[in-house]
């Protein structure tokens, strides 16, 4: 295992949340981060979307994802998702419950 890892090299990896699963075997993941701005030093957060590659579909909307760094993809897609960290809350509701007539 180790020396497979020694031949892929270093791969760059990002925590963040799926904002978007609306293409095919592609989720769009927004990393935040906070950083001190250049000239007052007060904490700001900044945020970035990466695209990245779900050949199996696995996350959802709000899922806190694991990506790391591969080869293009497509022309935007140099990332791959690696692992789901943390499955988003699921909520379901019935017709009834919303009082919409069927």
């Amino acid at each position: 295992m180790a020396e497979q890892e020694a031949s892929k090299g270093f791969r760059s990896e990002k925590i963040g949340q799926v904002v978007s699963t609306k293409m095919q075997k592609t989720i769009v993941v927004e990393v935040s981060r906070r950083v001190p701005h250049p000239l007052y030093k007060r904490i700001v957060g900044k945020r970035k979307k990466f695209y990245a590659h779900d050949e199996t579909g696995d996350a959802k909307m709000g899922d806190v994802v694991r990506i790391e760094e591969c080869r293009p993809l497509s022309k935007l897609k140099r990332w791959r998702l690696a692992e789901v960290i943390r499955r988003a809350a699921q909520v379901g509701a019935q017709p009834a419950d919303l009082d919409v007539k069927v």
